[in-house]
């Protein structure tokens, strides 16, 4: 596979200053505007901030079921920061894709919106083996009963709020790793297939 050329260091830290400079807005708006679709939305760019300043070496990324502080990550400055090596990002890439691919799993087996593929019988056998395969290759914590853990839980056992969240995490780090790792022209262009 041909490795895929790193955003600039220079352009991640003006991406992680424009971020900041969202995110600041909308908690600035909160609480009154809790309720508004716009603002929650910026403050979930907290996510694609904290997986940024990552790659940066800044902060420790969390587990995918626990958010970064939107307060915390704001307050970093981008600028002290350096890159990553390329095959680090592209790992954690890798499992940020599997934990979205997890969260979407989820919601296509509630909508029936999908066949699985033909030597799969069933979606938990699917999710098992992708489970087991993403933690021997370093991706994913150890399976829990053939399923992602999440939650202190079986993922296919979490409420719908916790699965909400942690489809929300997953989304705004794969946005962010793919648009680190070379993918789309622009930010609001970044291909997020699981």
């Amino acid at each position: 596979m041909a490795r895929r050329r790193l955003r600039s260091q220079t352009d991640v830290a003006e991406r992680c200053r424009t971020l900041a400079a969202e995110v600041r807005g909308a908690l600035a708006r909160l609480p009154d505007a809790a309720g508004d679709p716009v603002v929650a939305d910026a403050v979930w760019r907290a996510e694609a901030l904290g997986a940024l300043l990552w790659g940066l070496q800044l902060v420790e990324l969390p587990p995918y079921d626990q958010a970064f502080e939107p307060e915390a990550v704001v307050a970093v400055d981008p600028g002290a920061g350096r890159l990553r090596d390329a095959d680090e990002i592209e790992l954690e890439r890798d499992s940020a894709r599997l934990w979205h691919w997890r969260a979407r799993t989820t919601t296509v087996q509630q909508q029936g919106a999908l066949e699985l593929p033909e030597r799969y019988a069933t979606f938990d056998q699917l999710i098992a083996a992708t489970a087991m395969r993403g933690y021997e290759l370093g991706l994913l914590p150890a399976p829990m009963r053939g399923d992602f853990a999440a939650f202190g839980k079986i993922y296919r056992h979490l409420a719908p709020e916790q699965h909400q969240l942690a489809l929300s995490i997953a989304l705004e780090r794969h946005h962010a790793l793919n648009w680190l790792a070379g993918l789309g022209d622009s930010w609001d262009a970044v291909p997020l297939d699981t």
